[in-house]
C-alpha cells in the first residue's frame, strides 16, 4: 500500500504530539512527587506511547517521531530525502501543540502552574544558563549520556526494522521498551532527551516565564548530541548489514 506524503506527514505530527502530550505530561504532572516513582512513570508514558504509535503509524511514516531518527534514516537511505524537511518540521509542530495542551492544562492548577514553571515545562538540562538546582550534571556529562543513549535507542531501531528482520511485527515493542530503559537511565541525570523535540519544545514554550529561558539556551546540546547519536547508529549499522551474495 502506498500512502500519500500528506498522509506521512500528518502521520509524524500525530505521533509527536501524542508523545509530548502523553510523556511531556507525566512529566509536568508528576512534578510535584519526585523521586524513582516518577522516574518509572515518566520511563513507561514516554516508552509506551512511542509503542502505540509505531503500531499505529510505523507503516504509514515509518513512525520516528523524532528529528534524530529521521536523520538517521535518512543517511542510511532508508527513506527518500525530499520527505526529511517535511517530517522535521511535522514532528517540531506536533510537538508543540502536544506540550501546549500540557501548558493549558497545568495552567488551571496554581500550584501545578508554579511547579511547571520551575521546571520550564519539564525541559532538560546542564548545569549553568540558570538552570535550576536538580541540574547538577556538568554540560560535558549531559552530552554524553545524551549521545550515547540515543545511539543505542537509535541502534535498536535500525536493526529491528530492517525489512528481513524476523521479528519486524514486534519492532515497536523492542522500540518502546529500549526507550524506557533509557529514559530510566537518564532521568536522573538531565531529564532525558534522547529526541530534540522532547527538549525543544517545553524549551520554546517556557519563553513564556522571564526566569525559565535557561531552557532555550540549553537547547542547542539536545538538538546536537542525540542527532550525532543518531547518524552514528546509522553508520553502525549499515556497516552490519550483510554481503550480497553472488
Amino acid at each position: 500500500m502506498a500512502w500519500s506524503a500528506p498522509q506521512k506527514y500528518l502521520a509524524e505530527f500525530l505521533g509527536t504530539f501524542a508523545l509530548l502530550l502523553l510523556g511531556g505530561g507525566a512529566a509536568v504532572f508528576s512534578l510535584g512527587d519526585p523521586g524513582n516513582a516518577r522516574v518509572v512513570l515518566v520511563s513507561a508514558a514516554f516508552g509506551l506511547t512511542v509503542l502505540g504509535g509505531a503500531y499505529a503509524f510505523g507503516d504509514v511514516s515509518g513512525g520516528h517521531f523524532n528529528p534524530a531518527v529521521t536523520l538517521s534514516m535518512a543517511l542510511s537511505r532508508r527513506m527518500p530525502m525530499r520527505d526529511v524537511v517535511p517530517y522535521l518540521v511535522a514532528q517540531i509542530v506536533g510537538g508543540i501543540v502536544g506540550i501546549s495542551v500540557v501548558f493549558g492544562i497545568a495552567h488551571g492548577s496554581t500550584d501545578g502552574f508554579m511547579l511547571a514553571q520551575g521546571a520550564a515545562l519539564g525541559s532538560q538540562c546542564y548545569a549553568g544558563s540558570g538552570a535550576p538546582m536538580g541540574c547538577s550534571y556538568a554540560v560535558g556529562s549531559v552530552f554524553l549520556i545524551e549521545l550515547a543513549l540515543t545511539f543505542l535507542f537509535v541502534l535498536v531501531i535500525q536493526f529491528v526494522t530492517r525489512a528481513e528482520s524476523p521479528a519486524k511485527n514486534l519492532a515497536p515493542i523492542a522500540i518502546g521498551l529500549t526507550l524506557v530503559v533509557v529514559n530510566l537511565v537518564a532521568i536522573n541525570v538531565d531529564g532525558a532527551s534522547i529526541n530534540p523535540v522532547r527538549s525543544f519544545s517545553p524549551a520554546l514554550l517556557s519563553l513564556y516565564w522571564s526566569n525559565a529561558t535557561w531552557a532555550i539556551q540549553e537547547s542547542w546540546l539536545f538538538w546536537i548530541a542525540p542527532i550525532l547519536g543518531g547518524l552514528l547508529a546509522s553508520v553502525v549499522e549499515m556497516w552490519f548489514r550483510p554481503a550480497p551474495t553472488s
